[in-house]
């Protein structure tokens, strides 16, 4: 946690499906991003909106040109022409599950071939205390923003990171490809590594790589 190195893991790549795949990445950030979607954009008609329905000025001999009520379409504040009252666009996407797991492997093989993943021996911390954490991340030199991986048992960590910039926080076991990509540098703890790890293994084979080839 002082920054110096006192171990190395040696990681199989073919568990992470052995070369960055960066079509399979954007595609699985596109199905993350998408499905995030509210889908809630509404526009008001000039019936809609709020304001008199009086006529403005009279019709004729002001030398302005006609105008009606304040509501129409073509004066700041006034209605939408053709209002959006309802959702019609389908944002959601899907991928195959095998993808899917897929993707998020491939996100941290990436992370680690550009060396932005900081492996720390534990991050069980005694107490929740923010300049306990910040102190660790200044150490580790990172200056960009982090996601920390945390497994469940490790409340006092996810308190610590909750206050500072840039900083999220997940479960080992929800590490998904969205928010690996999201964010420049990953900190987790070698039991959570290993733990990722280790289901990345249980689940890999010759039939995830042929169906995201």
């Amino acid at each position: 946690m002082s920054g110096k190195k006192i171990d190395s893991l040696a990681i199989d790549e073919s568990t992470l499906g052995q070369e960055v795949r960066p079509g399979l990445l954007k595609q699985a950030y596109v199905m993350f991003h998408a499905n995030r979607r509210q889908g809630s954009a509404r526009t008001k008609s000039r019936g809609m909106v709020e304001g008199s329905t009086r006529k403005i000025y009279r019709q004729k001999g002001t030398g302005n040109a006609r105008m009606g009520t304040v509501r129409t379409i073509i004066r700041k504040g006034g209605g939408v022409a053709f209002a959006k009252t309802k959702t019609t666009e389908k944002f959601r996407k899907r991928m195959p599950k095998r993808m899917r797991r897929l993707a998020n492997r491939n996100a941290l093989l990436a992370k680690l071939v550009d060396n932005e993943v900081k492996c720390v021996d534990s991050l069980d911390l005694d107490s929740p205390r923010t300049k306990t954490m910040e102190s660790l991340i200044a150490a580790l030199g990172i200056d960009r923003t982090c996601l920390v991986a945390l497994g469940s048992e490790q409340k006092n960590a996810a308190l610590s990171s909750r206050n500072l910039d840039h900083v999220d926080t997940i479960r080992v076991d929800q590490m998904n490809a969205f928010e690996l990509l999201n964010h420049r540098y990953l900190l987790v703890d070698k039991a959570g590594l290993q733990s990722f790890l280790d289901q990345a293994m249980a689940v890999a084979g010759g039939s995830d790589d042929k169906e995201a080839a």
